[in-house]
């Protein structure tokens, strides 16, 4: 683990640091060889060098985005679509239930191809 990331997501409120490592777990074991490091100031995961998925601890929520989500249909209220559809996020809010089997399964098939 990148002391970096620890670092950031360590400054967030107890419920977003939580949920925080809650996703940095499922990323672990959906990207055995997962990659951290802190770019553009927000924790980032790379396979093979490249982008796989983003965290943002924001003042109210987390928010999660996967990169080379293209074929992952989005879920309204859950899973949003960014730029062309290329990206996917998820924000989520204290207290919110959080489905994170299924951003295990979404982080599992946008970094199989990477």
């Amino acid at each position: 683990m990148d002391d970096d990331v620890t670092r950031y997501i360590d400054k967030g409120h107890p419920w977003q640091i939580e949920v925080c490592e809650k996703i940095r777990e499922l990323v672990r074991q959906a990207i055995p060889d997962v990659e951290e490091k802190l770019e553009y100031g927000k924790p980032h995961f790379l396979k093979n060098d490249k982008h796989a998925a983003v965290l943002h601890v924001a003042k109210n929520k987390v928010s999660f985005m996967v990169f080379n989500a293209a074929q992952v249909e989005a879920v309204k209220g859950v899973l949003r679509p960014l730029g062309n559809g290329d990206r996917k996020a998820v924000d989520i809010a204290e207290n919110q239930d959080v489905d994170y089997g299924l951003l295990a399964a979404v982080v599992a098939r946008t970094s199989s191809t990477l």
